[in-house]
This record gives C-alpha cells, sequence and structure tokens, in this order.
C-alpha cells in the first residue's frame, strides 16, 4: 500500500495519516452515515505505537493504514491487521434491529447511504465498510460474507469484495456459510490483506484444468496452465441456471467479461452445455432456520447436487464469471420480493472464493459489479486475475463518486 511504504520511508507518520483520515469522516460521514462508531482516542493511539514501531526498526506491512471494521464487534477478527500496522479508526455500520439485512447499514447519523446516490442503499450487511471505502474514507475496511453480504456492497458501491474460502477461517456462525471477507478500493490493497490474514503472499498460477469430456474438447479449450501468455479459463453465466437478473446488469457484466477475453486476462470457454444450478434460496434458508416447511433432508439434497455440479465445473475450467448482483441497488424501502443474493449465495453453501469487482455503471448511475468464483483455496490466484483485470477495467477511484 503507498501509505505503508510512505510510512516506512519516514515521509510521513502514522499519526499524521491518522488524523487525516478522522478529518475526512468527521466531513463527510455526516452525509454518508457509513460510521457506527469513530474512535479518535484509540485510533491516535495505536498510531502513535505505530510510529513507534517503525522507529524501533520495525516494518509492519500496512504501516499506518487506516481501517474501518464491520460492526461494534469488528475487532475482535481484527487481530492480524493490528499487528501488520493497521489502525482501526471505527466500526462500520450495519443493518440495526428490525431493518432488513439486505437493505441499509443503521450508522451514527441515520441510515447509511450508496456513495453514488443518496436514495439509493448500498446494500447489506457490510453496509458501512463498502460506503467508508467508495467515499474514500478509508483505504480498506472489514466485513463478512454469510450470503453475498461483502461482493453484494461492492457492486453497488463500485469497490472491490473479496469473500475467503468458506472454513478456512475460524468463524462464530454454526451453519458454517459466513466468511470473513474485505473491501478496498483497489486489487492491490485486497491482495495486501489477504497476504497478511493467510500468510499467502504469493499469487501462484491456477492449474492446468482436467482433461475435457471429450478428447478435442469444447471450443476454446486450454491446453496448457495460464502463465504469462496463456489466461485463466473462464465460464460465463449470466443466471446460473435459474436467476431472473435485470438484463442492463447482465449486459454491463458481460461487455465487462468479454473486454477480458479481448484483451487475454481471462479466455471465455465453452464447456458444451449452460451451466446449471438448483435455486439454492431454500438450502440456505432452512440452514438458517428461516423457512418453515422444508424438510433438512431436501435442502441438504438440492446442496449435494449443486456441490456436486460446481466441482466438475472446476475440473473443466478455472473460473465463473457472473453478475454479482441481479439488480441495482435498489431504495432505502427494500428489495421487496426480490433477493440480492440470487447470485451469491450458492457460493456460500459451496464454500468457493469469489470477489466482486467494479464492470462499469448502468442507466441508473449507479456501479455493476463482475463476480469472479475460483475453486477452494485459490484466492491469491483470483486476485491475480482481478488484478489484471483491474488495468484493464480501471483504475476504480471510487473517491471521485461523492454525490451526496
Amino acid at each position: 500500500m503507498t501509505i505503508a511504504s510512505a510510512v516506512h520511508a519516514g515521509a510521513v507518520r502514522a499519526v499524521d495519516v491518522i488524523a487525516d483520515a478522522l478529518d475526512r469522516i468527521e466531513r463527510v460521514d455526516p452525509a454518508l452515515s457509513a460510521f457506527a462508531e469513530v474512535w479518535e482516542e484509540r485510533a491516535g493511539a495505536w498510531a502513535r505505537a505505530v510510529d513507534a514501531r517503525i522507529d524501533a526498526g520495525e516494518r509492519p506491512p500496512l504501516a499506518g493504514v487506516p481501517i474501518g471494521v464491520k460492526g461494534r464487534g469488528g475487532l475482535r477478527t481484527a487481530a492480524p491487521l493490528l499487528a501488520a500496522g493497521c489502525v482501526p479508526v471505527g466500526a462500520t455500520s450495519v443493518p440495526g434491529p428490525g431493518t432488513p439485512w439486505q437493505t441499509w447499514g443503521a450508522g451514527r447519523y441515520g441510515r447509511t447511504v450508496n456513495p453514488w446516490r443518496r436514495d439509493r442503499t448500498p446494500g447489506g450487511s457490510s453496509a458501512g465498510s463498502a460506503a467508508a471505502v467508495a467515499a474514500g474514507l478509508v483505504p480498506l475496511a472489514t466485513g463478512n460474507d454469510g450470503a453475498g453480504s461483502v461482493r453484494i456492497p461492492a457492486a453497488w458501491c463500485g469497490a472491490v469484495g473479496l469473500k475467503a474460502t468458506n472454513g478456512r477461517f475460524p468463524t462464530r456462525d454454526s451453519t458454517g456459510l459466513m466468511a470473513p471477507g474485505v473491501l478496498t478500493r483497489s486489487v492491490a490493497d485486497a491482495a495486501a490483506y489477504w497476504a497478511v490474514v493467510s500468510g499467502d503472499a504469493a499469487s501462484p498460477p491456477f492449474p492446468p484444468p482436467g482433461p475435457p469430456s471429450s478428447p478435442h474438447g469444447p471450443p476454446g479449450w486450454p491446453s496448457l496452465p495460464p502463465g504469462p501468455s496463456v489466461p485463466a479459463a473462464a465460464l460465463w453465466s449470466p443466471d446460473l441456471g435459474f436467476a431472473s437478473p435485470d438484463p442492463e446488469v447482465v449486459a454491463m457484466a458481460h461487455a465487462a467479461a468479454v473486454r477480458l477475453h479481448e484483451a487475454g486476462v481471462v479466455r471465455l470457454v465453452d464447456t458444451g452445455e449452460p451451466f446449471r444450478l438448483d435455486d439454492p434460496a431454500p438450502a440456505w434458508l432452512a440452514l438458517r432456520g428461516s423457512e418453515a416447511g422444508r424438510s433438512p433432508e431436501a435442502a441438504r439434497r438440492l446442496r449435494a447436487a449443486n456441490d456436486r455440479r460446481i466441482a466438475a465445473l472446476f475440473r473443466r475450467t478455472h473460473l465463473l464469471l457472473t453478475p454479482t448482483a441481479p439488480t441495482p441497488p435498489h431504495g432505502h424501502d427494500g428489495p421487496g420480493e426480490r433477493y440480492s443474493t440470487e447470485l451469491t449465495w450458492a457460493f456460500n453453501l459451496s464454500g468457493h472464493p469469489a470477489i466482486s469487482i467494479p464492470a462499469g455503471f448502468g442507466p441508473d448511475g449507479c456501479p455493476v459489479g463482475l463476480q469472479l468464483v475460483a475453486a477452494h483455496g485459490r484466492e491469491a490466484a483470483l486476485l491475480a486475475v482481478a488484478e489484471a483485470a483491474e488495468g484493464l477495467l480501471g483504475p476504480w477511484t471510487p473517491a471521485t463518486c461523492i454525490r451526496i
């Protein structure tokens, strides 16, 4: 990160970086309401401790980087980031009691708004983290993702949102659906986060896919592992075989996928038949205890069938590309009958890592996200592809978005 490099070089002190961040929050957050709490005194103390480490000759990798943590309990999982030199400046907003988890966060000044349009939601439940990052209040904010709670706010706010492989880190979620994640303004920052929390500093290439089902394989089948001249094989799916995303959203995300193909970032392949999952809603809701009348056995069979289809897909290709959310960000009155999670929660059930990157803007002026999904444990390679995509689709500068 640029901030950490400057702190390492002595060009700036961590206390000054944090003072600037707190000043931005003070000026902008009354309109945005991205923070539930701001920790001026604690942040100052943490920043002074970082400066003391620098003076002692240490070089923590994220020295002086101001971050938001999701919710008032977010510090519980932020220990690796503090050890790396990050300075939490506050708790970002999440839906308050009685508010729809898919809708808006409850911040210090009321509901959290989308930085692009204040009449639209930033998405949930990592609402404040996404809004704070997109508006340039902090370069990084933590999140967690049990159905799309990192990826959907990232898509609707024009940020980068990474969900880790389920089960890779400890979680208090007894269902196993929740995975930690991060929201950032660039893929490089997400990769820096990942290197710290996972210890996985390298970005290894994807392994070659398994043998095709016929001697010749489908059109465009990759015969070599991706490298400098051989891109990762990727399958595009507009709807996962069951969803009904808005045509404008599909067109924008698909156009981004085609640009990545044409530039050699990925190779779009035809696996011979449309990729289809069963709608995961009944299984997800049953696992959460939210759907009466759905038998646990039926939900288990649905989940197992989808797991088999996804596993088979990743034996034949490296990436699955979809729109992140099926609709543009909705108003603060809620999503109605449509789940914003239609295209994301299948991968909480299956446990696969996924990232949302900005794909462009819809007719309403709000961002649209492109979701990239990879095989279990392939976060570093997923980030490498996303970073190459940023070089083509970006640079993404969400700080210019504040229209509130």
